[in-house]
């Protein structure tokens, strides 16, 4: 059974503005498993996943139905598969959660399904 569905659009430059202002915004939203990740990357590449990311952790929060606060940046990692599908990695919430990721040029988009263990 769902217990919620979120979901979140972020502004690509937004995230990327974000960070070339403050160098450590990454390390402010992203896990240590996400930056870790996030620090390969470059260019356009590395603005997408961490805007991404930023989203999901929205997408997970109203999905869970309290928004970003009592959730925090941290408590939500999204990694990627062997296939390069998104998962949650880790997240309060005790049953099944999937995502997914879309993005085009200047715009992400997330979803987060959270399932009752029931």
């Amino acid at each position: 059974m769902i217990k919620g569905i979120g979901v979140d659009v972020t502004e690509i430059a937004r995230v990327a503005k974000a960070q070339t202002k403050n160098s450590h915004f990454a390390r402010k939203v992203l896990t240590d498993a996400e930056y870790a990740v996030w620090q390969g990357m470059r260019g356009n590449r590395a603005n997408q996943y961490l805007a991404g990311r930023f989203s999901v952790k929205e997408s997970y929060s109203k999905a869970y139905g309290t928004g970003l606060g009592v959730i925090q940046l941290h408590d939500v990692s999204t990694l990627t598969d062997d296939a390069g599908r998104p998962f949650i990695a880790a997240g309060p919430h005790p049953g099944p959660a999937h995502v997914s990721i879309s993005h085009t040029d200047t715009l992400v988009f997330t979803e987060v399904i959270l399932e009752d263990l029931d």
